[in-house]
Parts: C-alpha cells; structure tokens; sequence
C-alpha cells in the first residue's frame, strides 16, 4: 500500500511521533493507522522508560489559579534541559498538573508517600465496613485490596484521572510527555490553597 504525505501527517499529529518514525510505522503496519499509532505508542513508551532513570534538575514552577481567586496550586516539575522547559507543550503541561492539584485535590504525589498510618488507618476501616456487612473472611483482604487501589487513585496525583482526559492517568501523560520531548520529566512537589480551608 502507498504511504501517502497525508497518511504520515495525520499519523505525526496523533502521536508527535518523528516523520520518519510515521512513515515506517504506516509502512510496518500496511497503512493500517491504528496499529501504527498503537506501534509508534509502545515504541515511544519503551523509550520513556529507559528516560526515567536521568537526572531531571531543569524544569518549571507553574501555577494555576482558579476563577474567583478561592483556589489555587503552585507545583515543581523537572526536566533535563532549560531547552525542554521553556517549550510551549512542556509549559502546557505544567499549567494541565497545576489545574489538577486544584480540581482533584490529591495529598500525595505517589503510593509511596502515603504515610505507613494512614493507610493501616483505611485498611482498618474498610475491615470494619466489611465485618458489618457481613463479608466472608476469604474475601475481605481482596475487596481491601481494591478499596486501597480506589483510595490511591483519590489522594495521589499520578495515580488519578487526568481531569482533561479521564481513560489516562496523570502518570501517563507524564510518560507519554517524556516519549514525545525526549527527556526525563518527573513532578517533585505540589501544595494546593484553598481560602478558609486548613490543610
């Protein structure tokens, strides 16, 4: 099958994916674009894990405050170079992590920075909830097991939804960012203020 410019085009756009890249993944996948978006996509996550273990000490602080002037979130995220911080769709991510932290209101910014407490704090709840409700003990650590996971995805940032796309996780976005600049890119801290409310 022909490979055509527009073929290639269309295929950068979706996935911003070299032009090169484009045309062999379309030539791989006999110009099927989906498998070719779905090739160019394991390709580019491949590379973004190999990314994960480079120092990342460039970066941004961004912030966002919402309409109103109630809420607001100032957040650090890190890259390799200042080449890569000062691009428009680096700056828009920062300003996307920004308005998370205020819409989503997480606590921490992985499962492992939940204090040890705190989550044995969960656990004992949802045993008790379970215990009410009568649930048999061979289940109960699996159906906890699941509240946990639901828990994290509440209070951790790269663990939740991203608000703009809900079928991807902010840890995602982050890896698929990292898959198209080419760099390391890893959020290091966060706070969230909200007139009248404590932390």
């Amino acid at each position: 099958m022909e490979i055509t410019t527009q073929m290639v085009k269309e295929l950068r756009q979706a996935t911003g994916a070299g032009i090169l890249d484009c045309r062999n993944a379309l030539q791989a996948a006999n110009g099927d674009f989906e498998q070719a978006v779905t090739a160019l996509r394991e390709k580019g996550l491949a590379a973004a894990a190999k990314k994960a273990s480079r120092e990342a000490k460039e970066g941004l602080v961004g912030h966002y405050v919402h309409p109103g002037a109630k809420m607001a979130a100032i957040i650090e995220v890190n890259c390799e170079t200042d080449f890569v911080a000062r691009t428009p769709e680096f700056q828009a991510l920062v300003k996307d992590l920004a308005m998370q932290v205020v819409a989503a209101r997480p606590r921490w910014l992985s499962p492992e920075d939940v204090p040890a407490e705190v989550l044995e704090q969960e656990k004992a709840i949802y045993r008790k909830q379970l215990e009410e409700e009568g649930k048999p003990a061979h289940i109960m650590d699996r159906i906890i097991e699941g509240k946990i996971k639901k828990f994290y995805e509440e209070t951790c940032l790269l663990e939740q939804p991203f608000i703009k796309d809900g079928s991807v996780t902010i840890k995602e976005l982050v890896t698929n960012a990292v898959a198209r600049l080419g760099e390391n890119i890893r959020i290091r801290r966060f706070a969230r203020f909200e007139v009248g409310v404590e932390d």
